[in-house]
């Protein structure tokens, strides 16, 4: 396949390069119809989530397209929804390089890229340049030199910023790339965060006139009580999604890997399991109140159907659509097709 070409060629530059030329050539690609040459369908099993009509469960999760620069590219590869971000108040270079890692042999990645993004205002730019009409998520985050007692201002900053532009808008409190940033996941410091969010939100729905949901992304390496405690708190505010889950900081899985001891959070195949076991203790004490949307190893079709199993109601990918490609969107379409026959 076309995909698997084009792969293996960027699979020896850089990991970061390759990223970043594989976002600069996306949009080209899609104008000149390459997208169906690389595997892209478009397929429809529409499906109803906090109010929003998907055309499919399969989104793009947060972190390949941190400034927006290459939603239109996106979009041509079959997706139903597209998720941005994350994306700080301030630009930021991020972490010193190299950030960024793959791990082949397992279809893995471990990056500790530290939400490097060009600003709120330069996303919002780039949004408004774009064509796209779907469901577009815009992930926002904290600058890493703002105290976590100050964090608060960046994530009203930053939803205010976006809210006019989102479909939906989600709350990065679970990278493990920014210092202290999963400590806000809990107990006063996620309350505070959510009492403050839903207080905004209902200010920008009365100004704007529309209700732009707000889900919250959590991360995989938690327990069943610190599982149970999330969901309590998201329930008590009502927020109106969850998603499940971030990148993971275990290297179980990856251990023969020449890069395991690197720092960062892993993704791809490895955290499956990890990612699954969050998504259904969290439906379980969660019981319906929110939908969750559910990321992490899915890296063929029946690793999407899984997730819905579990308790999901959307998918997203990332690591698996670098390996492989837009056929794993159609595949996870399908699968979950055929699930809920």
């Amino acid at each position: 396949m076309l995909y698997q070409l084009a792969r293996s060629l960027m699979f020896r530059l850089n990991p970061e390069l390759s990223h970043d030329v594989a976002l600069g050539t996306m949009n080209l690609a899609a104008t000149l119809g390459a997208h169906k040459a690389l595997g892209a369908e478009q397929l429809e099993q529409p499906v109803e989530v906090m109010g929003i009509k998907f055309p499919n469960p399969v989104g793009l999760a947060a972190g390949l397209d941190k400034n927006g620069s290459a939603i239109d590219g996106l979009a041509a590869m079959g997706f139903g929804f597209i998720e941005v971000g994350t994306v700080t108040p301030r630009p930021q270079d991020g972490n010193p390089k190299p950030r960024l890692f793959r791990i082949p042999e397992h279809t893995a990645i471990i990056n500790r890229m530290g939400f490097n993004n060009l600003g709120v205002d330069e996303l919002i730019r780039n949004v408004d340049r774009s064509m796209y009409k779907g469901v577009l998520g815009i992930n926002i985050g904290k600058n890493k030199d703002t105290p976590n007692e100050q964090a608060n201002e960046d994530y009203l900053y930053c939803m205010r910023k976006v809210y006019s532009r989102a479909s939906y808008i989600t709350i990065n409190v679970s990278s493990p790339n920014t210092p202290g940033l999963r400590t806000m996941q809990f107990g006063e410091s996620l309350n505070s965060l959510l009492d403050a969010l839903k207080s905004e939100q209902a200010k920008l729905a009365k100004a704007h006139g529309k209700y732009v949901p707000i889900a919250v992304k959590i991360a995989p390496d938690m327990t069943d009580e610190e599982i149970a405690m999330v969901a309590a708190s998201l329930k008590n505010y009502e927020m109106d999604a969850v998603i499940a889950t971030n990148t993971t900081l275990s290297r179980e899985g990856v251990e023969d890997s020449p890069v395991h001891q690197e720092a960062g959070g892993l993704s791809g195949a490895p955290v499956r399991n990890k990612s699954t076991r969050v998504v259904r203790e969290l439906a379980a004490q969660l019981d319906g109140a929110l939908p969750i949307i559910a990321v992490g190893g899915i890296t063929e079709g029946f690793d999407a159907a899984e997730k819905i199993e579990a308790g999901a109601s959307l998918v997203q990918i990332y690591t698996g659509f670098i390996y492989q490609g837009p056929r794993l969107v159609a595949d996870s379409v399908r699968s979950i097709a055929e699930l809920k026959r």
